[in-house]
């Protein structure tokens, strides 16, 4: 997920050295004139920033309701607001964000289990959910590490090791609490029109999450461990990821209309075991608990450079407003095909439409 600025980077160490000066000797300066280099800044690079989008068609697997004609309306719409860090330091990069997730009706917090259902099956109106997510991403880059250009070749870039971890909470009455790992690699190459390309094969570990409905003495009174959990709380099995971001400036067009830039990412996450922690409950097809390869995807990104455009290259992204689109397959790792309750309908299998997130979204970021 992390940013790269070496380009931005190797300007600033550059200016660093000019402004300590050449090698002028005692004799051609006064001893009170020379002075002792200025140290590096210990972050070469500090980005925060903050956006507020709004998301037409969000999913929340397992939150659905019917309409008055019978299909089945599986989205809700969310109002999405993010604060952003990236840094860039002498051996790498670190790259945090926190998003705030408000749901409509579609979605409701606890005590609804559904839309317009309490948990003692009574009609009840709930307010919209509401999901805090965090994630972070570190990279340490080998050529800095060892102190050589080895890692550079062609359109490679560096390597670097990477590490990071992912955190969510919501008031659902599932009540998930998420918390994953990732370690691995990160490849990063560059673009043309000073725009790169990073992929990150990772070993991925969901250790800890939390499913309300698996609770044991809630619908199901046991074993613990087999047919329930003992208190709803889930692990998941050690499985594969891979991880790309890309960014890349227009720099094609014409002088007076390069404010436009597009960026991407995507990542893809191993089935982890069975959805619930538990022993698959009905063996395959539609009555399927397994976990498959999840795809969590914005492919495409088109930024406006609103503050450039307003007040020159001086204020470049300080207020950038944005398009993109959102494709998340297997929300969670659930099977959009089974799993049964969530992403199907139980008795039937037909689609609830909430394990696949499909849709256009906008918003504004603004840099501080």
């Amino acid at each position: 997920m992390s940013f790269r600025y070496m380009a931005m980077a190797a300007t600033m160490l550059s200016l660093a050295t000019l402004a300590n000066g050449g090698p002028a000797l005692a004799a051609d300066l006064p001893v009170k004139a020379t002075k002792k280099p200025a140290d590096l800044p210990f972050f070469l690079v500090i980005d925060n920033r903050v956006t507020f989008s709004w998301m037409p068609k969000g999913t929340d697997p397992g939150m659905w309701s019917v309409n008055p004609n019978g299909s089945i309306n599986g989205t809700t719409a969310k109002q999405v607001y993010s604060f952003t860090h990236f840094d860039l330091w002498s051996y790498g990069t670190n790259f945090f964000t926190i998003s705030m997730f408000k749901s409509g009706h579609n979605d409701p917090a606890s005590p609804c289990t559904a839309p317009g259902v309490t948990i003692s099956g009574a009609a009840g109106n709930c307010a919209g959910a509401t999901e805090i997510y965090g994630l972070f991403r570190s990279t340490f880059g080998w050529n800095e590490l060892f102190n050589t250009k080895a890692f550079t070749m062609g359109p490679l870039h560096n390597v670097s090791f990477e590490v990071g971890m992912d955190g969510n909470s919501e008031n659902t009455f599932l009540a998930p609490a998420k918390r994953d790992v990732v370690a691995g690699l990160q490849f990063a190459f560059d673009l043309p029109y000073k725009g790169y390309i990073n992929v990150a094969p990772l070993m991925y570990w969901e250790f800890s999450n939390h499913n309300a409905f698996t609770q044991c003495g809630l619908f199901v009174a046991g074993p613990a461990g087999v047919a329930c959990n003992s208190d709803g709380n889930v692990s998941y099995n050690p499985t594969w990821a891979v991880e790309i971001n890309y960014y890349m400036d227009l720099g094609f067009l014409p002088p007076s209309m390069q404010f436009w830039s597009i960026s991407g990412r995507a990542g893809w996450y191993g089935p982890k075991g069975d959805s619930n922690g538990l022993p698959a409950l009905s063996g395959i097809g539609r009555f399927s608990t397994a976990s498959k390869t999840e795809l969590n995807s914005e492919p495409i990104r088109l930024t406006f450079d609103a503050a450039k455009a307003v007040w020159g290259d001086k204020y470049s992204h300080f207020v950038d407003l944005w398009v993109a689109y959102r494709y998340w397959q297997n929300k969670f790792g659930l099977d959009h095909n089974a799993m049964p309750g969530v992403c199907t309908v139980a008795a039937t299998g037909q689609s609830t439409k909430s394990c696949t997130e499909s849709t256009v979204y906008g918003g504004i970021t603004m840099k501080f």
